[in-house]
């Protein structure tokens, strides 16, 4: 990637940084002072704010996704450490999609156009789009939505409400990152061109236009 596109991505999370409800998130985690003994065994990669800006002044990533994929890391880390629901899982999940809209916009904005370094999809899907992937996923069997569920879990978890205590998994499209939108529509496109009309329908029920609720058991 060229210096601008760079330039641009420190600014990003140099804004992310100096926000002041950013601090949780800006150092290492100090599990021993804050006596989180379990912190270690929970997160097996750690990853903070400040890590990625001496990264990228130094120049230690590849490409600007890998960058974006640290960031993912910051957040993912906090939402899987804190309870869902909790006041740091709110936060992180905020910050996610935060930077999701303004990752899209840096690669529109600096010659990356409907790819990028990878060369995947990052164009916003439109309504329509969202609606048919809606509807598709009823297409899909269980064992293909726990796939969808793991996949999402990775790359955009912002995009998942989970209520453990009725065992059920809300998706919310809306909060897909384009990238990850655009993997998943070709996923579902394969599942269901592999099992033609005979595919049993999986169990979920729509709350509302873009959203749904599975359960993937």
């Amino acid at each position: 990637m060229v210096s601008s596109e760079w330039g641009a991505m420190s600014k990003l999370v140099n804004q992310i940084y100096t926000r002041p409800d950013a601090e949780p998130f800006r150092e290492p985690v100090d599990w021993k002072t804050l006596a989180l003994f379990d912190y270690p065994q929970i997160i097996k990669k750690p990853m903070d704010l400040a890590q990625i800006k001496r990264k990228i002044e130094n120049k230690k990533y590849g490409s600007i996704n890998d960058s974006a994929d640290d960031v993912r890391l910051v957040w993912n880390n906090c939402m899987q450490y804190n309870a869902d629901g909790s006041d740091f899982y709110i936060l992180a999940q905020n910050f996610s999609k935060s930077f999701e809209k303004n990752l899209a916009k840096l690669l529109k904005e600096h010659g990356s156009g409907k790819t990028d370094v990878k060369g995947e999809n990052n164009t916003e899907p439109t309504l329509a789009e969202k609606k048919a992937f809606a509807k598709s996923l009823y297409k899909i069997s269980k064992e293909e939505l726990g796939t969808l569920i793991t996949t999402l879990d990775e790359k955009s978890p912002a995009a998942l409400t989970k209520n453990n205590a009725e065992d059920e998994v809300e998706i919310s499209i809306d909060q897909i990152i384009p990238v990850v939108f655009h993997e998943l529509v070709s996923y579902v496109s394969s599942c269901t061109s592999e099992s033609g009309s005979s595919r049993k329908k999986k169990n979920a029920s729509t709350k509302s236009g873009t959203s749904k609720k599975a359960r993937p058991n």
